[in-house]
């Protein structure tokens, strides 16, 4: 029984993480400012990894999980190296 509920809320939170990048995905594409678009394209990254780690669950291969933690360390140097762009124009000084 609980093999069974956890399978059905693993395949429920792929189901809902795919429908939020999709929802992300059109917020960056019709994204009012570059601001919001950098912010959708961080939440659509955080959802990439936290499917990857459903899928991990799901297989049970820790592959999907280092993936899951590289996808984390460069979503967020992006992230940062995006927002500086925003701020000042250029990445490196």
């Amino acid at each position: 029984m609980s093999a069974a509920l956890l399978g059905a809320a693993v395949t429920i939170s792929q189901l809902m993480l795919v429908t939020a990048m999709g929802l992300y995905m059109t917020h960056m594409v019709r994204g009012p400012r570059a601001q919001d678009r950098v912010v959708a394209l961080d939440a659509c990254y955080v959802s990439a990894m936290l499917l990857l780690i459903t899928l991990g669950m799901r297989t049970g291969s820790t592959l999907y999980f280092e993936a899951s933690a590289i996808i984390a360390l460069l979503g967020f140097a992006s992230t940062v190296a995006l927002a500086k762009f925003l701020m000042r124009g250029e990445v490196i000084e």
